[in-house]
């Protein structure tokens, strides 16, 4: 069995003209001519794939933002000769069980979301299982001190896929993945003898082993920690099931994400199938017809939101505010306002970096990112956000270069009047009623406020008037002493 599968960072911006994606690098058709290329040897021949490889992919290099987004070089055509039966495997190379091999490559973006994708073949190099979908995860765990604290993971680094198998007389397919240090999910598919036509998602199972003392440094309990998930989610034998909506699945401590999915388990005859098969929430989005209006209806003012983050030392960032999101997508204007109330916050405190982080049904993630600048101020610096639209689309965008909220260390910012924060040319969000410390946060409580200038300018405008008013006044009393002493000339004169 071979396994072919690549996993890739989505990033919002175009990777531009001069950057060869994966996927248009290693089409199957151009893969497969490259192995039936003839050669009079072996070595002639994986050194000729290997050319043609070097030519093709050249070097990518791209950043993520890795934690908060320090640029690295990512996955770059370091192209290794190994020979099995005349075939040469490019890039990390991973033994699978059942004589397959692993071929990955990763390449980052600017928001760290990652999109897997797996391609399982049997002993005659045909498709027995096809996967793609994206998934991230939410961990809380005691601490030392006996707080609870959360924990999102969503970088799943160099994943790999031992384990993965197209199933057979006794046992069903299972796709495992493996990433970071001591993380895997399994999922796993089963026939039902009742119903030939069909097949379940039977179970999905996800283990994290909290002696990673850079994701858990201060957990009280340090062992494996496995959450199962009884799912018996039924799919046509012969269809691909499609859910681009976000799935939860929530077990104990541990909340899963899932969407952009696309799985046939069982694929016939080494085709992947066209026919979808539609989860129950994106048969809602597709059936349901949208409303473009030509022009935007005034909204309604978004409901203030109180936000906090929380690590081991207490509660380390506060926001209030109300939220609106303006999207400009295939040429529609939308206009979302955030529901406090159905909105979920995590994030993180480092002494140089910030994050809160809202989700919701709708919202996969909606970032805001601060940070330090000359040792004594804080401030906007980073905003990503991924989320469905109406039509089931996933849109998403970041900007990691803004300057928003400035304000001393030690206090907090603060803007009552609408404010908005330009993250691109389609993507904007207007706060209200503004309040937001994310650093030097002391008894859960917010420090003295610094005003934003739409707040001063509330005292220029009295003051303003004030002065044009005197300035009248002025005028009026010098018209009329004018006035008076010409007519006292006047009478001096008879």
């Amino acid at each position: 069995m071979t396994v072919n599968q690549k996993a890739r960072a989505w990033s919002p911006r175009p990777l531009g003209p001069s950057v060869t994606t994966p996927r248009a690098a290693f089409k199957r058709a151009d893969w497969l001519r490259a192995r039936k290329s003839p050669a009079p040897g072996l070595m002639t021949r994986a050194e000729s794939a290997e050319s043609w490889l070097l030519q093709r992919c050249g070097r990518w290099s791209s950043a993520l933002l890795s934690g908060f987004r320090e640029p690295f070089p990512c996955c770059r055509c370091s192209c290794r000769r190994r020979l099995l039966s005349g075939i040469m495997v490019c890039f990390r190379l991973a033994p699978v069980p059942g004589s397959g091999f692993l071929l990955l490559c990763l390449v980052l973006g600017a928001v760290s979301s990652y999109a897997l994708e797996l391609n399982l073949t049997d002993s005659s190099n045909a498709t027995c299982l096809y996967a793609k979908w994206q998934m991230n995860f939410t961990i809380r765990y005691e601490t030392t001190d006996k707080h609870n604290k959360t924990v999102p993971i969503s970088d799943l680094g160099a994943a790999t896929y031992n384990g993965s198998f197209c199933g057979d007389d006794q046992n069903g397919p299972k796709i495992a993945v493996q990433f970071g240090s001591g993380f895997s999910w399994i999922v796993n598919f089963t026939k039902e003898a009742a119903s030939p036509s069909t097949y379940l998602v039977d179970t999905i199972s996800f283990s994290y082993n909290t002696n990673d003392n850079k994701t858990f440094p201060d957990a009280k309990e340090k062992e494996v920690f496995t959450v199962n998930n009884r799912v018996a989610l039924k799919i046509p034998l012969n269809d691909i099931f499609r859910c681009n909506s976000l799935s939860t699945l929530e077990n104990r401590d541990v909340v899963q994400h899932y969407w952009d999915v696309h799985v046939q388990a069982f694929v016939q005859n080494g085709t992947v199938s066209t026919t979808e098969f539609l989860c129950d929430k994106d048969k809602t989005v597709t059936t349901a017809v949208p409303i473009v209006p030509t022009t935007l209806p005034s909204p309604t003012k978004p409901v203030v939101g109180s936000y906090s983050v929380v690590n081991s030392n207490g509660t380390c960032l506060l926001a209030t505010m109300g939220l609106q999101l303006n999207i400009t997508h295939d040429k529609v204007a939308s206009v979302f306002n955030i529901n406090p109330n159905t909105t979920n916050a995590t994030g993180s405190c480092q002494p140089q970096t910030a994050l809160l982080r809202l989700s919701s049904s709708n919202i996969k993630y909606l970032d805001f990112v601060f940070a330090v600048k000359n040792e004594n101020r804080f401030y906007l610096k980073e905003v990503n956000v991924s989320m469905i639209l109406v039509n089931g689309s996933v849109y998403s965008i970041s900007n990691t270069n803004l300057s928003y909220w400035d304000a001393p260390l030690g206090s907090s910012y603060m803007c009552n009047k609408e404010q908005t924060v330009s993250v691109s040319g389609a993507f904007q969000i207007n706060t209200f009623d503004l309040r937001v410390q994310p650093f030097s946060v002391t008894e859960g409580k917010y420090s003295t406020a610094q005003d934003c200038s739409a707040d001063d300018d509330n005292f220029l405008v009295p003051i303003a008037v004030g002065a044009a008013l005197a300035g009248v006044l002025i005028l009026v009393l010098l018209a009329y002493f004018i006035g008076l002493k010409r007519h006292h000339a006047g009478y001096e004169q008879f």
